[in-house]
């Protein structure tokens, strides 16, 4: 099953966490942070949204800083994934 966004909505996949800090010390499952990178998996068309032309500014395979409590969780096909707006994307990460 394929998920299409609508309108200036894009599909996130979040990428793991650090397992580890800088100094070596290997972080239990509880003391990790959520992470807020994440590639995204599909955008949608953009267009007019709330009387604003919203014209899309990433692209499939982008990786990104989301902000901390954006967006919406879906699991699809054993798989989880995140839908938020283009708004709430902060930065391109290299």
């Amino acid at each position: 099953m394929n998920i299409k966004p609508l309108a200036d909505r894009v599909v996130i996949k979040m990428l793991e966490a650090e397992e580890t800090t800088k100094s070596g010390i290997i972080l239990a499952g509880a003391a990790k942070e959520k992470p807020q990178v994440a590639e995204i998996v599909a955008v949608g068309p953009g267009g007019v949204v709330d009387g604003k032309e919203i014209v899309m500014e990433v692209a499939v395979g982008d990786k990104v800083l989301i902000s901390k409590y954006a967006g919406t969780e879906v699991k699809l096909d054993g798989e989880e994934y995140m839908i938020l707006r283009q708004a709430d994307i902060l930065a391109k990460v290299d």
